[in-house]
């Protein structure tokens, strides 16, 4: 039985998690009469982080409080964790799946370079776009998805269709956030709104915006 685990944001408990998903399973085949045969269990954990690789917990020894001379008899528990952001291409096209738009995608956003969609067909349309809005937390890809038709389309969709506005304008917020945040500390050390608009070769106007708080558009 394979499991997978989906993770946006890192968990410090994902040991504990997991030896308690694997544990039920090897239960129900232990409890079920009818089993003739024990299968293996495993969980996958695809995280999906960009600005880090995962940091936290990956045995379960990380996760407790235990004493040196317990450790021996204590069982370690190890999970699989898999950071998708940092799959290199030669990796993310040995994919034959839908995952392979998934995983380039979030590749982008973590180099923080122009997504260039290539106009290859995505088989589950529908399941794809679900799992970008709830991977991301952008519901523009289920609006535009529903908005342009494209469930009824024929002739297969691409992910040029659609996705390359979307992904590019969500890089281009990064950025601009990203700059804000530069602008912000830069404020902190005293420098001027015309050393900084200098430094960064950008307005004064959008510096004094920043200043006053004023999101800064992309």
């Amino acid at each position: 039985m394979l499991g997978i685990e989906n993770q946006t944001n890192q968990d410090y408990k994902m040991p504990l998690r997991v030896i308690s998903y694997d544990g039920a399973s090897y239960k129900q085949q232990l409890m079920d009469e009818k089993v003739e045969q024990y299968y293996p269990v495993c969980t996958l954990v695809l995280y999906f982080g960009t600005k880090t690789k995962w940091t936290a917990p990956k045995t379960l020894h990380k996760c407790i409080s235990i004493l040196n001379e317990l450790k021996p008899f204590v069982s370690d528990y190890k999970i699989n964790v898999f950071n998708i952001a940092w799959l290199d291409d030669k990796t993310i096209n040995m994919f034959n799946s839908d995952f392979k738009f998934i995983a380039k995608y979030f590749q982008t956003k973590r180099k923080n370079t122009k997504y260039i969609p290539t106009n290859e067909q995505i088989t589950h349309v529908d399941s794809i776009i679900k799992t970008f809005k709830a991977l991301t937390g952008d519901k523009r890809f289920e609006e535009i998805y529903n908005k342009a038709n494209l469930k009824n389309k024929r002739g297969g969709v691409t992910m040029d269709e659609f996705l390359d506005k979307i992904i590019n304008e969500g890089i281009e917020k990064g950025r601009a956030e990203e700059k804000a945040d530069l602008i912000r500390k830069m404020m902190d050390k005293k420098y001027t709104t015309e050393q900084i608009a200098d430094l960064l070769d950008i307005s004064v106007k959008e510096i004094k915006k920043i200043a006053a708080k004023v999101p800064v558009e992309a």
